[in-house]
């Protein structure tokens, strides 16, 4: 199982952040976080093919849940 991040390329005003968390990913493999697999580049948009990690994203869950302080540097720090 994969999960696949669509960019649109055409609605990006600053393209360069794209590439630049697309190089970041691509060069960082760690076992506590989720990795890079591919990309693909489909008409204007980019298709990122990540590592599928139950529970959803990161930011659905921090929008959602109140943490302590010391909860938010303990997920940084992982």
């Amino acid at each position: 199982q994969v999960a696949i991040k669509q960019v649109s390329l055409g609605k990006q005003p600053q393209k360069e952040l794209i590439v630049n968390e697309l190089l970041v990913v691509m060069d960082n493999k760690h076992p506590n976080i989720v990795n890079y697999l591919d990309s693909y580049l489909i008409d204007e948009d980019l298709w990122l093919v990540m590592e599928y990690m139950d529970g959803g994203p990161l930011s659905s869950i921090v929008k959602e849940v109140r943490m302590a302080e010391g909860q938010m540097a303990a997920v940084c720090r992982e």
